[in-house]
C-alpha cells in the first residue's frame, strides 16, 4: 500500500482558496469528520493481460482523465487532462518513461482564475493542449460555455503556479485551441469552431481554424483561415471535428484532429503540407487510429479511441497519448463509470505518415514499454491498486476535487482528519456543496471511509456519496429521520423529472452502538454494473445496507456528459438547504 508523501509540496494543492480553512465560528451548522479515506481497484481486465518484463499495461491513467495532451522537456515528459466542470481544474502530470505519471499540480487551482458557474458539470475547461517554448510552459484552453472562451496560461514549472489566463477574443466561440511554435520563431493557434459563415451544413458540421499568435503580446494577430473544413471527406458529413494539434517532421507539416465526436465513432486522422497555412492533404489510409470498425462484443473491450497527441522521444522513437473507454457488461448497453481514460501507443511511421493503429487492430492492453529509462510514480496510477489518505498532512492531495469553485472555506484539515463544514448546499444542487472526491478508477473498486457526525436536526447529513453528476448519485450517510439518527442509502435518477434534490431514500437502518465520539465506517463496493452499499459500527461488524443495486446509474450512457463517476465524503445542513 502507498501513500501521498505529505512532504512532497509539488503533489499538494496551492490554491489558498481551496485549502484548508477555518469553519464559521458563528455558525452552529454540525460538522462532519472524517479520519481516513480508502480507495482500491482492480479490473477483469487484468487479471487476462498480466505485463512481462518490460511492458506496461493500458491505459496509463485510469478514470476520468480525458482528453490527454503531452510535451517533452529534455528527458520530462508533462501531460494534462480535462476536467470541465471539476476544480481544482486541468492536472499536470509528469513522467521519465511516459509510463508512470505522478500529478504535479492542477493549472486551474484559484478560484478567481475561472468562474464555472452554476452550470452542469459537463461544461467548464474542455481538451487543454500543453506545449513549451522559450522557457516556459504553455497551455491553450477553453472555457465553456459563458466563462470566457479561449485562453492560454504559462508557468515556468509544471508544479505551479500557472497564470491567470490570457483570453483570445478572435477565437470566438470555438473549442480546443492549440498551439505550434515554430522553429523559424513564429507561432500559430489551431482550434475547432463553426464553419465559414457560422452555419452547419449538417448537424456536427464544424472546422478547424489557423490564426497567427503572437508569445510576447499574447494575443491572436492577423487572418484567421479554415484549414479543415468539416472533416478529411465533407461528402461523408464527418461530425464534431476537433482536438487538432500541429507538428512538424522532416519538412512536412503535420494536422492531426479527431473526427466523430467523443463516442464509439471516435476515430484520429492526419493531413499534411509543406506550409503551415496549408492546404493540408489527408492520408489516403485515414484513419490512424480508430475501435469504431470493430464488434462491440468483445472481450474487454477499449472503445471510443481518439483525440490523440504525439510526442518524439529524445532517442527519436515517437509516441501517441489519447483517449478511450472500457465499458463493461452487459456491452450492449455501453457502459462506462470510469470515463474517458488516458491511453499510451508506438506511432508507426509508413510512407512518411504516423500510424497508431491499423484497420480493425484491437487497441492491447498490455505491450512493450518505450525504450526509455524506468520511471517511478508517487502513486500508481495503471493495474490493480490502493491508496488511503490519512489526511495527515497540511493539503489535500491534488487528486482531491470539487464540483465548480468553492466559494467559502467549508473544509478543513485538523488533527489527521478531514473536517467538512454541513452546509445548506445539496448534493442535487448546481453548486458547490461540501462534497470532496476522488475518481472511480475501476470497473470493480471500493471506498470505505470513517465519518465522525452528529446531526442536529432532522435531515442533517454525512456520508459517503458514489457520485456521477448531480443529477445522478448514490449516499450512503448518517442523517436524523424523525428524531433518531440513523443510517440510510439516497439514490437520485435524473430519469425521475419529480425527484426532489434530496434525491430517493432507498433503504434505512437503526444506528449501530456507536457513541458521538467513535467513528462510523461506511463502504461503497462497484462491481461493474452493481454496486453495494454497507456499514460498520464499533464492533467492526459490516452490516449491507443494499446489495446489487442498479450501477449503470453512474455511467455514462445514463448520466450523460463526458466525465466519470468519483466517490467522496459529503456533508450538508437540510434546515438551510437551496
Amino acid at each position: 500500500m502507498r501513500r501521498l508523501p505529505t512532504s512532497c509540496a509539488a503533489l499538494l494543492l496551492a490554491a489558498a482558496s481551496f485549502c484548508a480553512g477555518h469553519a464559521h465560528a458563528a455558525d452552529a451548522a454540525p460538522e462532519a469528520v472524517f479520519d481516513w479515506f480508502h480507495y482500491e481497484g482492480s479490473d477483469p481486465a487484468d487479471a487476462a493481460h498480466a505485463p512481462g518484463p518490460g511492458q506496461f499495461r493500458n491505459p496509463v491513467i485510469k478514470g476520468f482523465y480525458p482528453d490527454p495532451s503531452v510535451v517533452r522537456v529534455g528527458a520530462d515528459y508533462y501531460l494534462v487532462n480535462s476536467t470541465f466542470g471539476w476544480f481544482p481544474g486541468i492536472p499536470v502530470f509528469h513522467s521519465r518513461d511516459l509510463v508512470h505519471w505522478t500529478q504535479v499540480s492542477n493549472a486551474i487551482d484559484r478560484v478567481d482564475q475561472l468562474d464555472f458557474g452554476k452550470h452542469d458539470l459537463v461544461n467548464g475547461v474542455f481538451a487543454p493542449a500543453i506545449t513549451h517554448h522559450d522557457g516556459r510552459f504553455w497551455i491553450a484552453n477553453t472555457c465553456f460555455p459563458n466563462c470566457g472562451g479561449n485562453f492560454v496560461i504559462t508557468a515556468t514549472d509544471p508544479a505551479g503556479p500557472w497564470s491567470d489566463p490570457v483570453w483570445l477574443p478572435d477565437l470566438a466561440g470555438g473549442i480546443d485551441p492549440s498551439l505550434f511554435f515554430d522553429d523559424d520563431g513564429r507561432a500559430w493557434i489551431v482550434n475547432n469552431d463553426l464553419p465559414a459563415g457560422g452555419k452547419e451544413r449538417y448537424t456536427g458540421h464544424r472546422a478547424i481554424w489557423l490564426q497567427e499568435f503572437d508569445p510576447k503580446a499574447m494575443r491572436t494577430t492577423g487572418p484567421r483561415t479554415v484549414i479543415l473544413d468539416g472533416g478529411i471527406d465533407i461528402a461523408e458529413k464527418p461530425e464534431y471535428v476537433e482536438g487538432p494539434h500541429l507538428f512538424k517532421r522532416d519538412g512536412w507539416y503535420y494536422l492531426t484532429a479527431a473526427e466523430g465526436g467523443t463516442g464509439e465513432m471516435h476515430r484520429q486522422v492526419i493531413l499534411r503540407s509543406r506550409t503551415v497555412t496549408g492546404p493540408y492533404a489527408p492520408w489516403q489510409d485515414n484513419p490512424v487510429l480508430t475501435q469504431r470498425d470493430l464488434p462491440r462484443e468483445r472481450p474487454f473491450p477499449i472503445t471510443s479511441a481518439g483525440h490523440a497527441d504525439l510526442v518524439q522521444t529524445q532517442d527519436g522513437d515517437w509516441w501517441a497519448v489519447f483517449l478511450g473507454n472500457r465499458p463493461y457488461p452487459p456491452l450492449e448497453g455501453h457502459y462506462v463509470n470510469t470515463g474517458r481514460e488516458t491511453f499510451l501507443m508506438p506511432v508507426r511511421w509508413q510512407d512518411g505518415w504516423p500510424r497508431i493503429t491499423a484497420p480493425g487492430q484491437v487497441l492491447p492492453y498490455v505491450l512493450d514499454a518505450p525504450a526509455l529509462p524506468a520511471g517511478r510514480a508517487a502513486l500508481p496510477t495503471s493495474g490493480a491498486f490502493e491508496v488511503r489518505d490519512e489526511f495527515d498532512g497540511p493539503r489535500l492531495p491534488p487528486y482531491w476535487i470539487t464540483v465548480r469553485n468553492p466559494r467559502e472555506s467549508w473544509y478543513r484539515l485538523k488533527d489527521g482528519a478531514l473536517h467538512l463544514q454541513a452546509r445548506g448546499v445539496l448534493l442535487g444542487a448546481r453548486d458547490n456543496p461540501s462534497f470532496l472526491a476522488r475518481r472511480q478508477q475501476h470497473q470493480d473498486a471500493t471506498a470505505t471511509t470513517a465519518v465522525r457526525f452528529v446531526p442536529q436536526h432532522d435531515g442533517d447529513t454525512a456520508g459517503l456519496a458514489a457520485f456521477q453528476n448531480e443529477d445522478y448519485w448514490y449516499l450512503l450517510a448518517v442523517t436524523r429521520q424523525d428524531g433518531t439518527p440513523v443510517v440510510v442509502l439516497d439514490r437520485r435518477d435524473g430519469r425521475d423529472k419529480g425527484e426532489a434534490a434530496t434525491g430517493t431514500r432507498l433503504a434505512s437502518a437503526p444506528l449501530p452502538s456507536t457513541s458521538a465520539a467513535s467513528p462510523l465506517q461506511l463502504r461503497v463496493r462497484a462491481r461493474g454494473a452493481k454496486y453495494d452499499f454497507a456499514y460498520a459500527g464499533d464492533d467492526g461488524a459490516w452490516r449491507t445496507l443494499a446489495r446489487d443495486v442498479d450501477g449503470t446509474l453512474l455511467s455514462t450512457a445514463v448520466a450523460g456528459g463526458f466525465t466519470g463517476a468519483v466517490f467522496g465524503v459529503y456533508a450538508a445542513r437540510q434546515g438551510e438547504a437551496r
